[in-house]
């Protein structure tokens, strides 16, 4: 009896035991695994995806710069598409070969290329048809089974300018999946530039059509006549600070040339122009022969895919005078009145920088209109040196590092675009490292006139022009005006003001329009509205480098300028003349006959740089 007791237990466990895994793999296969239920819904729906058109780009003057056309993609279920297909035509239908045929089913499949592959599911297999091309495949498309048709847009670019600034749009990487749920194998997304930056604000939002199909996969109508579709949301219009006209003017005056020209609005920090030379016309970047396009444009040993506006690290040269007459005067170690003597250049202790020839001894306007390099090489000298304010030297360059740092230099600006460099302002631990421990300002003397270890980016020399202009303070450049329907980052509105006082601003920009009216930027000198600016040219193992910095009017600043074109010579060479032209076009609106030819001249001009690798 005790034995029939325990066979009933073993039994009854038993049969728990299966009861409880049949339970578990129904739950499995139900609820866990979505394997049955995407078969059972792939035969009864098509899950059609629809894109929203990606917002439209406009300049600051509403002129149209990138907009959409219409374009198709061929997309394929591979459990549909299977063994039915007659290779040979859908390959002439679509002019392709049949090894690319092969590979691309190949891929598609790859879980490793194509992470969210899946055989009930639409996967693409070529993208961005144009209408031509469409038209030839759709009239045979009932032929191939398991291929469909989705529509989209494909970027267009009106103008062959702004590159660098409007970007481009390319298929998604792996990584751009795995980054953001949105994308999926074959959706496009924003590359460089503004198409990068604000992607989330121009790509919109996916809508979705549930279609019901019968037995034989063919399509009956929408699901409930619509109830669970969702309609796509168009992507937001963006309108930029760019002046496409000053854009266009600034490229032909780069033609040849390796440089870059950035225009700002001090009063707000809206960027008006960016130039970086060598560029490329944007409508390269576009459909199927953007691949090949870009490989084409990586491989130019001249780099224009390279946005040297932004990237491109150069000593400012003399344009960094200005910074060092303000942190001077700040700092009590000039007056106004203070002069220095020039005998063709600073010349202490065996060290010698030299100088143009100029009138001497001179006081601060004059020092800045003549780029007097003995004067701002004392004004360090006697900084680094103050033991009477300052500790030690390491202290005295930290000092001089906070003013910089204020002013925009040594960190990243933060403009509205990708790839930002941060240049370089070297501090007291630089210092330290590099002479362990023993200099003075006799060590570190080159930096007052821009040279050395000081690099900016051309962004930041034309953020010094606008913080001058708007006598001590900066918002951060930014190349977007307006986002429809969405405020702009509180980023691109907030004043940053600098370590500088007021007056010392006051004095820098009355030798900035002296250097104009009567000195090194006498070229850029006008009857109809007053300029200030300043030259420099920034010593180069080659040809120096010519720079300009400037702003006008001086009193009611619409525009402040940097002018950087690599071996150039003097600032007076390029930089003047081609910053002249530029605030010329943007305050008056064109330039006049006399500058048109000006303009025509130096867009021909033509530097040699031979062929090294830059």
């Amino acid at each position: 009896m005790h034995n029939l007791d325990y066979r009933k237990y073993v039994i009854g466990g038993i049969a728990v035991v299966i009861v409880i895994v049949y339970t578990i793999r129904l739950f499995v296969l139900q609820i866990m695994s979505d394997d049955y239920r995407k078969s059972a819904d792939s035969n009864a729906f098509l899950k059609k995806i629809e894109y929203p058109s990606r917002g439209v780009i406009s300049d600051r003057n509403g002129e149209l710069l990138v907009y959409n056309q219409p374009a198709y993609d061929i997309m394929v279920v591979m459990n549909e598409a299977k063994d039915r297909l007659d290779t040979l035509e859908f390959c002439q239908a679509l002019g392709i070969s049949k090894a690319y045929f092969i590979k691309r089913m190949n891929d598609i499949k790859d879980r490793s290329k194509n992470p969210g592959y899946s055989r009930f599911t639409q996967q693409l297999f070529m993208a961005q048809l144009s209408n031509q091309d469409f038209s030839v495949f759709r009239e045979k498309l009932f032929r191939f089974p398991g291929f469909y048709i989705q529509q989209r847009s494909i970027r267009q670019y009106q103008y062959p300018y702004a590159a660098h600034v409007l970007g481009d749009v390319a298929e998604v990487s792996e990584s751009d999946i795995e980054n953001d749920d949105y994308y999926q194998a074959g959706d496009f997304i924003g590359k460089l530039g503004i198409e990068r930056y604000y992607e989330k604000q121009l790509r919109g939002e996916k809508g979705v059509q549930i279609l019901l199909r019968d037995a034989h996969g063919r399509i009956k109508g929408k699901y409930q006549d619509g109830k669970y579709d969702s309609r796509p949301v168009a992507g937001k219009d963006l309108t930029l600070s760019i002046d496409i006209k000053l854009q266009a003017l600034g490229e032909r005056l780069l033609e040849g040339k390796i440089g870059s020209i950035v225009a700002i609005e001090p009063a707000t920090g809206e960027v008006l122009c960016m130039v970086s030379s060598p560029t490329y016309d944007p409508r390269l970047m576009v459909g199927r022969q953007r691949g090949k396009n870009h490989r084409m444009l990586s491989a130019n040993v001249w780099k224009p895919l390279l946005n040297r506006s932004i990237m491109g690290q150069y000593p400012p040269g003399s344009t960094f005078k200005t910074s060092q007459a303000l942190t001077y005067m700040t700092e009590g170690i000039i007056s106004p009145g203070t002069a220095f003597s020039c005998a063709h250049g600073f010349s202490f202790k065996g060290l010698h920088v030299g100088c143009h020839g100029h009138g001497s001894p001179l006081a601060i306007v004059d020092a800045l209109s003549t780029s007097c390099n003995a004067y701002f090489c004392w004004g360090l000298y006697y900084m680094i040196g103050n033991r009477k304010k300052y500790r030690s030297a390491h202290d005295a360059m930290n000092v001089w590092r906070d003013y910089m740092v204020s002013m925009g230099f040594g960190y990243k600006l933060g403009i509205d675009l990708p790839g930002e460099k941060r240049g370089l302002i070297p501090n007291g631990d630089y210092y330290n490292n590099a002479y362990k421990g023993s200099w003075n300002g006799l060590t570190v003397i080159s930096i007052s006139i821009g040279q050395g270890e000081v690099n900016l980016t051309p962004l930041q020399i034309a953020n010094l022009g606008a913080t001058i202009a708007n006598r001590g303070y900066y918002i951060t450049p930014h190349v977007v005006k307006k986002i429809r329907g969405e405020e702009l980052d509180s980023t691109f509105t907030q004043k940053h003001y600098t370590k500088a006082s007021r007056s010392s601003y006051d004095w820098v920009v009355k030798g900035m329009r002296s250097s104009v009216i009567k000195g090194t930027c006498k070229a850029a000198n006008r009857a109809d509205y007053l300029v200030c600016g300043k030259t420099g040219t920034a010593q180069n193992r080659g040809q120096d480098h010519s720079v300009f910095m400037g702003f006008a009017p001086m009193d009611d600043p619409k525009i402040a300028i940097a002018v950087y074109v690599e071996n150039g010579g003097f600032g007076a060479d390029y930089g003047v003349p081609i910053g002249s032209l530029m605030m010329e076009q943007y305050i008056n609106g064109k330039l006049s006959p006399s500058s048109e030819t000006q303009a025509s001249v130096f867009q021909h001009k033509r530097i040699a740089y031979g062929s090294r690798n830059r």
